[in-house]
C-alpha cells in the first residue's frame, strides 16, 4: 500500500471512530429473541472501541421522561434555603450546591476548578425497615423527598422514572452477557438488588474561570450509565484520537456508556470514555440514571476479558467500596466526612479503658 492510501486510510478510520454507534433494542424488546447475538455484537464493538452509544426503541415513553425533566427544572428552581434543606449527607443522597465536586481521581485532565453545576442525588426509595437502612450501610440511606406541598407530585414521577429505568437496565443485561462472551441469562446473578443512582443536574449559563466546566472530565463510577438526552447542547466526549467531540442531539435516544467498575470488571477491555459538560448557553437539566450490580458484587475479571498472555491491570473490590472510593476521591464533602470518620475510629481505637 503506497503512502497516500495509507494516510487515507488513517484519516478515514479516525473519522469512523469518532462516529456514535446508534443500538435499536426495540425488536428484542418486544420478543424477537432471533435479534440478540447481533445486538450483543454491535454492543460488544461499541464498548470496545467507542465506549458510548445512541440506544433507541428502549421502551421508556417519552412522557416519562418528559416528566421527570420538568420536575426536576422546578426542583432547581426552588429558594435556596428550600433546596439546603435537603442538603447532601453521607450517604450521597440530596442536594449538591454548585462547586462540592472536584473530578480528580481519574487522572484524565488535570481539573483543578470545582464544576459549576448543581446536582440533586436520589437512590432507590427504601425504607426504615429496610435492612441495609436500618445498619447505617453507607450509601443506602432514605431518600431526601421534596415536600408534596412544596413539589406536588415530584416523588410519584421520579419514581416512576427510577422503575422504568431500572428495568430498562435489567432488559439489557443479556445483551451484556454475550458481548462479554458469556451464558445469556449470567449477569443476573449480580443485579438481585441493584444499586442504581439518579443524578439530577442543572448547568447554569455563567462566568467562569480558565480550566472550569459545568462538569469537569471524568469517566463515570459503575456498570453502564443511561443518559436521555437534552435538546440544550453541553455534552462532549473524549475520543479515542483524544479529540473532544460535542454529542449531538438525537430525539427519544438515551446516551450509554461504560463506567470504571464496569472497565475493570472487564481488564480494561470495555472502555469507561471521559466526557465532560462545558458551559451552556441556556440552562441545561440532566436525569442521568447509573444502573449498578449490587453492592457486594465483586469485580473478578471475567474469564472471557483474559488469555494467557494478559496481565491483570486491577485489584478486585466490591462495587460499595469502589462507589466510596470513588465518591470521596470527587467529592469534597465526601471527602470531609471521610476524614470526620477515619478520626473518630482513631479516637475510639485509642481511647483508655476505663478503671
Amino acid at each position: 500500500m503506497n503512502t497516500k492510501k495509507e494516510a487515507n486510510l488513517k484519516k478515514y478510520t479516525e473519522i469512523e471512530s469518532q462516529k456514535i454507534p446508534v443500538i435499536n433494542v426495540g425488536k428484542f424488546f418486544e420478543g424477537d429473541l432471533n435479534q440478540l447475538k447481533e445486538l450483543s455484537n454491535q454492543v460488544k464493538q461499541a464498548q470496545e472501541e467507542v465506549g458510548f452509544y445512541y440506544l433507541v426503541g428502549h421502551g421508556v415513553s417519552s412522557a416519562i421522561i418528559r416528566r421527570a425533566f420538568e420536575v426536576i427544572a422546578q426542583f432547581f428552581s426552588l429558594p435556596e434555603n428550600k433546596k439546603n434543606a435537603l442538603k447532601v449527607n453521607e450517604h450521597q443522597i440530596g442536594y449538591i450546591p454548585p462547586k462540592s465536586s472536584l473530578l480528580k481521581s481519574s487522572g484524565i485532565e488535570n481539573n483543578t476548578k470545582p464544576d459549576t453545576n448543581e446536582a440533586f442525588q436520589l437512590m432507590r426509595d427504601r425504607f426504615p425497615h429496610d435492612k441495609k437502612v436500618s445498619k447505617g450501610i453507607r450509601f443506602n440511606g432514605l431518600n431526601q423527598w421534596p415536600s408534596n406541598e412544596l413539589l406536588p407530585n415530584f416523588r410519584s414521577i421520579m419514581t416512576e422514572y427510577h422503575d422504568n429505568m431500572s428495568k430498562l437496565g435489567w432488559r439489557m443485561l443479556p445483551i451484556y452477557s454475550l458481548a462479554l462472551e458469556l451464558e445469556k441469562n449470567h449477569l443476573y446473578q449480580y443485579f438481585r438488588d441493584p444499586h442504581f443512582i439518579n443524578r439530577n443536574a442543572h448547568y447554569t449559563p455563567s462566568n467562569v474561570e480558565d480550566n472550569q466546566f459545568g462538569l469537569a472530565a471524568h469517566s463515570d463510577h459503575g456498570f453502564i450509565t443511561f443518559l436521555p438526552l437534552s435538546n440544550e447542547p453541553g455534552l462532549e466526549v473524549k475520543t479515542q484520537s483524544g479529540k473532544w467531540m460535542a454529542v449531538p442531539y438525537l430525539q427519544d435516544a438515551m446516551f450509554i456508556n461504560t463506567g470504571e467498575f464496569l472497565s475493570r470488571w472487564t481488564n480494561g477491555k470495555f472502555i469507561a470514555t471521559p466526557h465532560r459538560v462545558v458551559i451552556p448557553k441556556a440552562d441545561r437539566y440532566a436525569i442521568t440514571f447509573f444502573y449498578n450490580p449490587s453492592d457486594e458484587t465483586v469485580n473478578t475479571v471475567f474469564s472471557s476479558c483474559l488469555n494467557n498472555k494478559s496481565k491483570l491491570l486491577y485489584e478486585p473490590t466490591t462495587f460499595l467500596q469502589y462507589l466510596k472510593e470513588y465518591a470521596e476521591g470527587n467529592y469534597l464533602h465526601q471527602a470531609k466526612f471521610a476524614k470526620r470518620q477515619n478520626a473518630a475510629s482513631y479516637k475510639e481505637a485509642t481511647r483508655l479503658p476505663e478503671k
